[in-house]
């Protein structure tokens, strides 16, 4: 499902979605909706959701929408929402906000991953499959830095800090490719 539940609508302005853009957060709505939630507030820093109230710092088009380009009204609208994700995209967020996107992101890359009709760079593909190969030797090896067998269950604290760190960085690596996909160039 690269789109919007087909029984849901936008919460701003309560119709069908027209343009729809899925932000960082998971939520669903028009780009053009978006964009006068975000005008309406500081535009020095990233909206908040409507919804939830978190920082959008990314908006990623639904596959329709990418294919709107011919149309002048998509087209304007798809420009802002890349200038949008070029001012905010790349903020440094801290880690909860890291910790937060991860669902998204990984929800996200695991579609992408199974579906045949849409590729990662290969470079993006082996950094991947090389961080998830390290952490699967490292919590399944019998070396640990904090060994279970004599801290019990503390001794599962480092695997699960290689774990968290691995998402971390499968997320930071998708988000970067989601702002080049989407963020657009910025000269």
């Amino acid at each position: 499902m690269d789109g919007p539940p087909g029984n849901d609508c936008c919460s701003i302005c309560h119709c069908n979605f027209h343009i729809p853009h899925q932000a960082n957060c998971s939520h669903w709505y028009c780009g053009n909706c978006i964009l006068q939630v975000w005008n309406h507030g500081s535009s020095l820093r990233p909206c908040r959701c409507p919804l939830c109230r978190r920082h959008i710092t990314l908006l990623v088009p639904s596959q329709a929408s990418s294919q709107q380009m011919h149309n002048p009204e998509a087209y304007e609208i798809l420009k802002k929402i890349e200038a949008y994700n070029r001012l905010f995209g790349s903020q440094s967020a801290g880690l909860s906000q890291r910790v937060q996107d991860l669902p998204f992101l990984l929800r996200r890359l695991f579609r992408e991953l199974m579906d045949p009709q849409r590729s990662l760079p290969f470079v993006i593909k082996a950094r991947l499959y090389l961080a998830l190969i390290s952490t699967a030797v490292y919590v399944l090896s019998p070396v640990d830095i904090i060994p279970e067998a004599l801290f019990g269950i503390l001794g599962l604290l480092d695997d699960v800090i290689i774990a968290l760190t691995f998402f971390l960085h499968v997320g930071t690596l998708y988000r970067s490719t989601l702002l080049r996909r989407y963020g657009g160039s910025s000269n």
